[in-house]
């Protein structure tokens, strides 16, 4: 990877607002050196619901459709995070995430990031705090969520 799309990189996800937004820029230099790129096309399957993740996605480029359920989707898109419930507590995704178009991310698996905070405990500090604020919002965007209206039994 050349040194200015690894900048281009960086740029996109220091300047998320729904991202990992407690990183500093050597935070994420080190997470960038160690990640690994992957792509996928439109309609391909990022994340399965089910499924273990063993690690995280951070889009670079592109959209992904966020299925819960039947009624509840949302898009992600350029610094934002999936696979990260399934990544905090090592078991099966709870949800489908579809790529919208093509996607470009960074996966970091647990293993990677484990020896990076193992080394750089601050870096480990504010990445989970970066982690809580992200699943925090999300939280309260599905509470917020208007009820559908129940059908009538008659």
């Amino acid at each position: 990877m050349s040194k200015a799309t690894q900048q281009q990189d960086l740029t996109v996800l220091a300047a998320a607002k729904n991202g990992l937004v407690y990183l500093t820029a050597n935070d994420w230099a080190l997470i960038a050196d160690k990640a690994t790129r992957r792509q996928f096309k439109s309609g391909e399957s990022m994340v399965q619901k089910g499924r273990r993740t063993h690690g995280l996605y951070l889009m670079l480029k592109g959209s992904a459709v966020v299925k819960i359920g039947v009624n509840t989707a949302r898009e992600i898109g350029p610094g934002e995070i999936c696979g990260e419930i399934s990544f905090l507590d090592e078991l099966p995704a709870t949800a489908n995430v579809t790529a919208s178009g093509d996607v470009e991310t960074f996966f970091l698996d647990r293993p990677m990031l484990q020896s990076l905070f193992e080394l750089f405990p601050h870096l480990g500090s504010r990445f989970y705090h970066s982690l809580s604020a992200i699943l925090s919002r999300r939280l309260r965007e599905v509470i917020d969520q208007p009820a559908l209206p129940k059908k009538d039994k008659t």
